[in-house]
């Protein structure tokens, strides 16, 4: 299947040491599964596959990789217990050589695949709706390093916080208008306000 521009573009925006992590996945993801289809969910990566099938993003100073039903696939004790930091099931991947062999990854994207055909569900309470990671846009990511204040800021806000202004500037429709959000969230954060400051209560 062909691949989207808009991930070519991800992974283009993403840190140096990044870029050969993620073209390494996505080309072993693409050897194992011919068929699958690439698009962008919750700001990154998702590979679909009769639904959903495993993801891949990039942050500041590591990668990761985790697929949508992990706790349904053989070595998910293994997997998930390297999850201890949130996103993604290899841990925190920094370098090629923190990566499984590309066999073993094969195999999974395979088993992935596999419960896709067989239309298996994850337990009710998986199937909920998670709420969108914390993945920073690239554009947001280069502005805050732009200004120390806004970044110090940004990072002691809380997940939520920091969720709903990475969610409007995903939001956005045109270039003029992202621009536009990313000029508002920097001088709005580094005033320490919140995306929605205009609106909650004063003490």
């Amino acid at each position: 299947m062909p691949k989207d521009p808009k991930v070519d573009a991800y992974i283009k925006n993403a840190g140096e040491f990044a870029q050969p992590i993620l073209h390494h996945l996505r080309n072993l993801v693409h050897a194992a599964c011919p068929k699958v289809e690439e698009t962008i969910k919750w700001g990154f990566p998702n590979f679909e596959y009769k639904g959903l099938l495993c993801n891949m993003a990039a942050f500041k100073q590591h990668c990761a990789f985790g697929f949508w039903k992990t706790r349904l696939m053989k070595d998910a004790k293994d997997m998930m217990g390297q999850n201890a930091y949130g996103m993604g099931h290899l841990g925190k991947i920094k370098s090629l050589s923190d990566l499984p062999p590309d066999k073993k990854i094969k195999q999974w994207v395979a088993e992935a695949m596999k419960l896709n055909d067989l239309d298996v569900k994850l337990p009710e309470r998986q199937r909920r709706k998670p709420a969108a990671p914390e993945v920073v846009p690239p554009n947001l990511q280069k502005a805050l390093r732009n200004n120390k204040a806004a970044e110090t800021k940004f990072s002691q806000f809380s997940a939520s916080q920091r969720n709903e202004y990475i969610e409007w500037i995903n939001e956005a429709k045109t270039e003029e208008t992202l621009q536009s959000r990313i000029a508002t969230t920097i001088e709005w954060v580094s005033e320490g306000k919140t995306r929605n400051w205009k609106y909650e209560r004063k003490k």
